[in-house]
């Protein structure tokens, strides 16, 4: 009885600690694996955008080998063409965006599972915005996203892609879908001249493109923040690699939560970090410090919910091949995070 009461003692001191938002030894609550000997090698195929930069960070600053790991990171071209490689278990993990067509994949059995997050979209003040003609605020034309029924929007990426996706979003807020306006896929460069020669009404857009647009006057913001700590991009990891080499799978995971840990608040632009970030993207350090607020949660929690919301969204759209939820056990695989979190203690999440 009193064992039973010590062991529930000792898990609400570690649960307060991890309130008060501290990270270090005091709030492990499980010891840290030991290095594999001899090491595994993990290959992962990656598109070099700093969305996905835990996993540069993790390299970079040695996390990985001091769990035993041999990582390798491929540049690919696309989300897609690491999902080929994943589906040909040529590579073990991929870095990728959550299109529409993967939805259906899914349901078909394709056997590759979301380990970790990639960045999340900030909780305000988020980089995709939904701007609309200033002439038709100024008129009164559009006051409210209600207003933009039978406007002509534009998206870039077509049918299913996450242009479309956010409008969607945009849109339900005043209770309408996309039957309700004309979706014109336009591609980002091209909307401030869009604007320009009042060929769309409105344009959902990011920096910079939506700074330009502002800045020329064509355009006002007229809503943002409609998908708060959405998830977009994933790290995905093939049914092979989580079947042959768990251990593995384990520590990848275990090296991206201390590394997103190395990169919250004033620390993401630390030299070691930055050494990273330049290393596996073709981006500047004038860039990167100018760039859009990018969050990465130091708890590397799966938003479960927020993927569930994009297949519903794409589902209701018309762009999957079947008509009811899709289980998301067929998706997310969390218990690396969950063992993450077990040797690390809970972090104060990203602001």
């Amino acid at each position: 009885m009193f064992e039973g009461f010590a062991r529930w003692r000792a898990a609400c001191a570690a649960m307060m600690l991890g309130c008060a938002g501290g990270i270090g030894p005091a709030l492990a609550q499980a010891p840290a694996p030991k290095p594999l000997d001899p090491p595994q090698s993990v290959r992962v195929a990656y598109v070099p955008i700093m969305k996905f930069a835990t996993v540069y960070v993790a390299e970079a600053r040695g996390l990985f080998k001091k769990y035993g790991l041999d990582v390798k990171l491929d540049s690919v071209k696309s989300g897609t063409e690491a999902i080929a490689f994943l589906d040909k278990g040529s590579v073990d993990v991929g870095g990728i965006s959550i299109v529409a067509s993967l939805w259906s994949a899914w349901n078909r059995g394709l056997d590759i599972r979301v380990i970790a997050p990639g960045a999340l979209d900030p909780m305000k003040d988020g980089p995709t915005k939904l701007i609309v003609r200033k002439d038709l605020m100024d008129s009164s034309a559009v006051k409210t996203v209600a207003d933009l029924k039978g406007k002509r929007i534009a998206a870039a990426g077509g049918p299913g892609s996450g242009g479309e996706y956010f409008v969607s979003k945009a849109l339900e807020s005043a209770k309408l879908t996309l039957r309700d306006v004309q979706l014109l896929n336009v591609g980002n460069a091209d909307m401030p001249a869009a604007m320009e020669a009042k060929s769309v009404d409105a344009v959902l857009t990011s920096s910079p493109y939506s700074d330009q647009v502002l800045k020329a006057g064509t355009g006002t913001l007229l809503a943002q923040d409609f998908t708060p700590g959405l998830m977009t991009v994933a790290f995905v990891a093939s049914g092979k690699f989580i079947k042959d080499k768990p251990e593995a799978a384990e520590r990848f995971v275990l090296a991206m939560t201390e590394a997103a840990r190395m990169m919250q608040g004033g620390d993401f632009l630390a030299q070691p970090n930055m050494d990273g970030y330049l290393k596996y993207t073709a981006s500047t350090p004038e860039a990167i410090k100018k760039g859009a607020n990018i969050i990465f949660d130091p708890n590397m929690a799966i938003p479960t919910a927020g993927l569930a919301d994009i297949e519903r969204v794409h589902r209701e759209n018309g762009r999957t091949e079947y008509d009811k939820p899709l289980d998301m056990a067929k998706v997310v695989d969390d218990r690396f995070v969950a063992k993450a979190i077990a040797v690390l203690g809970k972090a104060a999440p990203a602001k």
